[in-house]
């Protein structure tokens, strides 16, 4: 093990004693962390979201800013503005909080389509445009975005260009009697803690210098051509699944892009890494297949008199299109 591998497997130690219960999160949060991609976290009220985020942003020695999405939010408020300044008569651009390392993008789907188009050219392009000159953003830069899938008053669901975006969308739900019986038990340590004027345990921290070799290295796994017409395939059956089930046909309005079998790739490459492999074998594209295509895939009317929802779909074609 490399000493990068080992920085963010503590990084990852140090994680998993602060959220309980969460451990695909916060493996889906180091990922999209390794492979520079955005990740949107989906889930109910009060299951961790917003504060694994967090967690993962104070683990790293870098920029961070938190912003809660409101549908009375413009685009200047997330890319910056130029500002009038009387005593030189000119203007001066006022950065905004994009220009930071990790954003958290709390309850994303609540703020409108002008704000969206903002964060849509950060999101791919990594730079920004006000004013008609173009800002490059830092190298680092990536979204964490959050969304709560209950309540739709208020809210402005995210056009699929924008969703495609996202490398990683994951879906979260209740912990087990036994970890939320933990969280009971961590959540009144900490309150003890406090109370007794205990200084609070310091998180770990990694440098954004560790994150860029961590992903220099991720890139250098090996990705065989049998894993690549692997991951073909299984991107290509959500665009036919009747091809491999014949009951399905037409279930799907629109399968995934190959931005999909770019991040399914990239994806599974940083988990074999984060196993210690040096190489990607079928289990680790199929760990991350889900993920990668769930937020890719358009139901059709079928699909809804068949009462299937994304999930069911992955899991049938990942069982049915062949393994290398």
């Amino acid at each position: 093990m490399s000493s990068t591998q080992a920085a963010i497997a503590a990084l990852r130690q140090s994680l998993s004693s602060t959220i309980v219960g969460q451990h695909a999160l916060l493996d889906r949060l180091v990922i999209g962390l390794l492979c520079g991609g955005h990740v949107l976290v989906e889930g109910l009220p009060g299951l961790a979201k917003t504060t694994a985020v967090k967690a993962l942003a104070q683990g790293i020695h870098a920029p961070f800013k938190r912003i809660q999405f409101t549908p009375d939010l413009l685009p200047g408020d997330l890319t910056g503005t130029d500002i009038y300044d009387p005593r030189s008569a000119d203007f001066h651009f006022l950065p905004g909080p994009l220009f930071n390392d990790i954003i958290l993008a709390d309850e994303i789907n609540r703020a409108p389509a002008k704000v969206q188009a903002a964060l849509l050219e950060a999101m791919q392009e990594r730079q920004i445009t006000v004013g008609g000159q173009t800002r490059a953003l830092p190298e680092l830069f990536m979204v964490m975005a959050t969304q709560n899938p209950v309540e739709q008053a208020g809210t402005y669901p995210l056009p699929q260009a924008q969703l495609d975006r996202f490398m990683l969308h994951v879906k979260l739900g209740y912990p087990s009697a036994d970890e939320e019986i933990q969280i009971l038990r961590l959540d009144r340590e900490r309150a003890l803690a406090e109370g007794s004027g205990q200084a609070a345990a310091q998180p770990l921290t990694v440098s954004a210098a560790d994150v860029l070799a961590a992903r220099a290295e991720v890139q250098r796994v090996h990705v065989s051509p049998m894993i690549e017409a692997y991951v073909v395939a299984l991107v290509r059956a959500t665009r036919e699944p009747g091809a491999f089930r014949p009951e399905w046909a037409g279930v799907l309005q629109n399968g995934a892009s190959p931005r999909a079998s770019l991040a399914l790739v990239k994806t599974a490459a940083a988990w074999a890494w984060l196993q210690g492999r040096d190489f990607v074998a079928p289990q680790d594209v199929q760990a991350l297949a889900p993920d990668v295509l769930r937020h890719r895939m358009e139901l059709g009317l079928e699909a809804r008199l068949q009462g299937l929802d994304r999930d069911v779909l992955l899991q049938g074609l990942i069982a049915a299109v062949p393994a290398p």
